[in-house]
C-alpha cells in the first residue's frame, strides 16, 4: 500500500466525539509519533512473580495480557477484536476449522452472545473451546516425548 497504514485507533477515537462516522479518516501515510507498545516478552518479564514459573503459568499470562492488551478499559473484548485476535493469535488453533459444524456453532454463539463484549473467563472458554477440536492438538498429541 506504497508506505500507507491502517489506522483503526485512529477512528475509533475520531467515532467518539464525531457523529459523522463516515468522515473518519481510515488510513495515513504520514507516520505518527505513536507510543511503541511494550513486547508481551518484555511485559511478563516486568512480572516479577512470572520469573519462577512454569510454562503453563507462563502461557496462562501471556494470554492474559493479550486480552488486556486487546480489551476496552473496562477490561471487556469486543466480539469483532475477539475474532481478530483468533485470526491473527490463534490462527495455527482455528485453520482448518471452518468447515467443522463444532467450529461453526461455537462462532455462532460468540455472534449471539447477548453482550457485544466478552470478558476474560469468555474469552478462555472460546480459546478453549477451539483448541479442543482443533487438528493442531492432534499433531501435538502425536508428538513424540520420549527417545
Amino acid at each position: 500500500m506504497g508506505g500507507c497504514m491502517h489506522s483503526t485507533q485512529d477512528k475509533s477515537l475520531h467515532l467518539e466525539g464525531d457523529p459523522n462516522p463516515s468522515a473518519a479518516p481510515t488510513s495515513t501515510c504520514a507516520p505518527r509519533k505513536m507510543p511503541k507498545r511494550i513486547s508481551i516478552s518484555k511485559q511478563l518479564a516486568s512480572v516479577k512473580a512470572l520469573r519462577k514459573c512454569s510454562d503453563l503459568e507462563k502461557a496462562i499470562a501471556t494470554t492474559a495480557l493479550i486480552f488486556r492488551n486487546s480489551s476496552d478499559s473496562d477490561g471487556k473484548l469486543e466480539k469483532a477484536i475477539a475474532k481478530d485476535l483468533l485470526q491473527t493469535q490463534f490462527r495455527n488453533f482455528a485453520e482448518g476449522q471452518e468447515t467443522k459444524p463444532k467450529y461453526r456453532e461455537i462462532l455462532s454463539e460468540l455472534d449471539e452472545h447477548t453482550e457485544n463484549k466478552l470478558d476474560f473467563e469468555d474469552f478462555m472458554i472460546l480459546l478453549l473451546s477451539i483448541t479442543v477440536m482443533s487438528d493442531l492438538l492432534q499433531n501435538i498429541r502425536n508428538v513424540k516425548i520420549m527417545k
